[in-house]
């Protein structure tokens, strides 16, 4: 590694999720440059780059790509444009670090990493949430045995029906865009987090359906699996509830106690053993992704070991898939 190095970004489409949650992380982290950002919106791009102090900002990706100044791109895009831009960034000679969902479905990430393959140039996924405090202090638990070997884990994602009809600009709901939903927009964190802690998938399976048909998406999934651990996950999500029903609820039961959070909410768990109910609270950084930039930026410099790799997203891609796309019919 050469410690003098600085890894100079750049942003393809600078939308909200920039504005707070990962685009800091670009220039507060040590050995990091924000450098350029670009949106089809010129005057949005610009404003930005205004906002954050950035230099250069572009209405066109090919021209960011094209400046031999940036070393790495960080493509933060609905999932739709993901692998193109991806792939276009590898051929560029950057390093890539992709928003997740990585792709629309599995078969595009391994698109990715075949192309990667042959590569010089590193790519990572933003399943940012493993790199947060609360979330390692979690592994940490799990790890020293605070709930003896873990059995099972309960993933409880519902929200309510909007109050007003979605909008046709939502990308999030339009399953060419998004991949498929609510679901494939915060579904990915938590089964990183599951994968990340327990191992990969040995089997699964999964239904989804669009039972009230607000959006083209579906919004509701349900699905189960075995992790190499022996842990076994069942998984609830729907997006068009009442609102008295709104969760956002993990646990995970082991032989000697179990834990309980939030996925999206405050960084407080309860732990409970034969001591009773314990509870632990941490708190989330001003800017969620700026843990695993500067594990990023890192790797990038050449310190240290992917932080979050195209297998480890292919594995939670595959596994959406199962559970988002295997609804049968009788008959």
């Amino acid at each position: 590694m050469n410690s003098n190095k600085i890894i100079r970004w750049g942003i393809i489409g600078v939308g909200s999720v920039c504005e707070v949650k990962s685009g800091p992380g670009f220039y507060k982290n040590p050995n990091s440059q924000l450098l350029a950002v670009m949106r089809r919106d010129l005057e949005k791009a610009r404003d930005f780059a205004a906002r954050h102090k950035v230099p250069l900002w572009y209405d066109n990706a090919d021209a960011l790509l094209n400046n031999p100044d940036i070393d790495a791109v960080y493509i933060a895009t609905p999932p739709a444009q993901h692998k193109d831009y991806a792939l276009a960034a590898l051929a560029a000679g950057k390093d890539v670090y992709i928003e997740k969902p990585v792709t629309l479905n599995a078969d595009e990430c391994k698109q990715l990493i075949a192309a990667a393959a042959q590569s010089n140039n590193k790519v990572c996924v933003a399943h940012y949430r493993r790199a947060l405090p609360f979330f390692v202090h979690i592994g940490e638990l799990l790890r020293a045995g605070a709930i003896g070997t873990p059995l099972l884990a309960r993933i409880e994602m519902l929200r309510p029906a909007p109050e007003t009809p979605y909008s046709d600009d939502n990308w999030r709901l339009n399953p060419a865009v998004s991949g498929g939903g609510l679901f494939h927009d915060l579904a990915p964190h938590q089964l990183d987090l599951l994968l990340h802690w327990f191992g990969g998938v040995q089997t699964a399976s999964g239904i989804a359906l669009n039972q009230r048909q607000l959006s083209a998406a579906d919004d509701l999934v349900q699905g189960w699996a075995q992790l190499a651990s022996g842990l076994v996950v069942q998984g609830r999500w729907h997006f068009a509830l009442a609102p008295m029903h709104k969760r956002d609820q993990g646990e995970i039961i082991g032989t000697l106690g179990s834990i309980h959070f939030s996925f999206f909410g405050d960084a407080t768990l309860q732990l409970i053993d034969s001591n009773g109910e314990r509870t632990i609270t941490l708190s989330h950084p001003e800017h969620v992704q700026q843990p695993l930039i500067a594990q990023v930026n890192d790797y990038f410099r050449g310190n240290g070991a992917n932080p979050c790799s195209l297998q480890d997203a292919l594995a939670v891609m595959e596994l959406m898939d199962c559970f988002s796309q295997t609804t049968k019919q009788a008959g």
